[in-house]
C-alpha cells in the first residue's frame, strides 16, 4: 500500500503542479483582459468628457440666445404693455388684486387679496358675497379705466404719478 500512497502522492503533487501552472495561466490573461477592460474604461471615461463638455458649450450658447431674445422681447415692456396686462388681469382678476401687484402697488394688491380671502370665507353668512362683489366691481372698474386711457396718460397717471385707487 505504500507504494499505491506513494503513486497518489505524486500523482497528487503533479495534479497541484498542473493545477498551479493552469491558474498561473489564467492569472495573466485576467490580468491581460483586466488591463484591456482598464484601457476601455480610460477611453470611454475621456470620450464621455468630451462629450460633456460639448454639451455643456452648446447648453451656454443656447442658453445665451434665450437670454438675449428674453432681454429684446421685454426691453419694449414699457407703459403700454403695463397698460393692457393690468388692464386685462383687473377685469378677469380684479377681486384678487393682481393688477395691483403689477403695477407695484404691494399694499392695495394685499388689501384687496385678503378683502378677497375674507369674502370667500365669510360666503356662507351672505356678507362675503358683498364683499366679493365689491372687490369684483372694484376691479372691472380699474381695468376699464386701465384701457380707456391713453398710453401717455396711464403711465403719467399710475406708474410716474402712483394713483393707487382708480
Amino acid at each position: 500500500m505504500s507504494e499505491d500512497n506513494k503513486d497518489l502522492g505524486d500523482k497528487a503533487e503533479d495534479a497541484f503542479e498542473s493545477a498551479k501552472e493552469k491558474a498561473s495561466e489564467l492569472g495573466e490573461k485576467a490580468g491581460e483582459k483586466f488591463d484591456d477592460a482598464k484601457e476601455a474604461t480610460k477611453e470611454f471615461a475621456e470620450d464621455a468628457k468630451e462629450k460633456a463638455s460639448e454639451f455643456a458649450k452648446e447648453a451656454k450658447k443656447t442658453a445665451d440666445e434665450f437670454t438675449e431674445g428674453a432681454k429684446e422681447a421685454f426691453s419694449g415692456a414699457g407703459g403700454d404693455n403695463k397698460k393692457m396686462l393690468a388692464g386685462l388681469l383687473a377685469i378677469f382678476l380684479g377681486s384678487l388684486g393682481v393688477h395691483k401687484f403689477i403695477l407695484g402697488y404691494q399694499k392695495e394688491g394685499f388689501i384687496l387679496l385678503g378683502a378677497s380671502v375674507i369674502g370667500y370665507i365669510t360666503v356662507c353668512f351672505v356678507i362675503g358675497s358683498f364683499i366679493l362683489m365689491a372687490t369684483g366691481i372694484i376691479g372691472l372698474i380699474e381695468g376699464i379705466v386701465y384701457l380707456t386711457k391713453s398710453d401717455e396718460d396711464f403711465y403719467n397717471t399710475y406708474q410716474v404719478g402712483r394713483k393707487p385707487w382708480f
